[in-house]
């Protein structure tokens, strides 16, 4: 299972999701697993932002030996699930990457798909995505330019919804 976390500039909210899904990944012991993101407009080979970088160590995951990189339609192509950070993002991927339609989501439309519609497995979802009203799913605002403590925030609204996209994982 691989999943592709997609934000704007890939440094904050999308690599952020990628390494908690990593750590908490191999915590629930979920085999072959990998993650990896990518920015639509991408601040491509930075590192992490500086102020979510201690957020993501914080929450249990590695903010080392991260690049930030540009989305390619290969990049979206070769993913399991895309997991987006809005809905102009899965946009995005879809005009890069069309066939991804039943692949491709909100984060936290994934994570409702789950835990309010009672998705069983990954190739569920795509099935289960009528059942959501399109303006009840949230966005995962970009914290660039705010406050530590919206980047705290973000952080943790990240981390608790990448969990039942885990135990989603865990049965596929």
């Amino acid at each position: 299972m691989h999943i592709l976390f997609v934000c704007t500039g890939n440094i904050c909210r999308s690599p952020t999701a990628e390494r908690l899904a990593v750590a908490y990944a191999t915590a629930f012991g979920i085999p072959n697993f990998t993650s990896s993101s990518a920015g639509t407009r991408a601040v491509i080979g930075h590192a992490l932002h500086q102020d979510a970088a201690p957020v993501l160590a914080e929450l249990g995951g590695d903010a080392s030996n991260f690049t930030a990189r540009q989305l390619t339609p290969k990049i979206a192509s070769s993913a399991d699930l895309v997991l987006t950070m809005t809905r102009a993002h899965s946009d995005y991927v879809l005009e890069l990457a069309p066939q991804q339609l039943y692949k491709t989501f909100t984060l936290s439309e994934a994570a409702r798909l789950v835990t309010e519609c009672g998705a069983q497995r990954v190739t569920d979802l795509g099935g289960l995505r009528p059942h959501l009203v399109a303006h009840e799913v949230a966005d995962i605002i970009d914290p660039i330019g705010q406050s530590s403590d919206v980047f705290k925030a973000v952080g943790a609204q990240i981390a608790a919804l990448i969990r039942p996209i885990l135990r989603l994982c865990q049965r596929t």
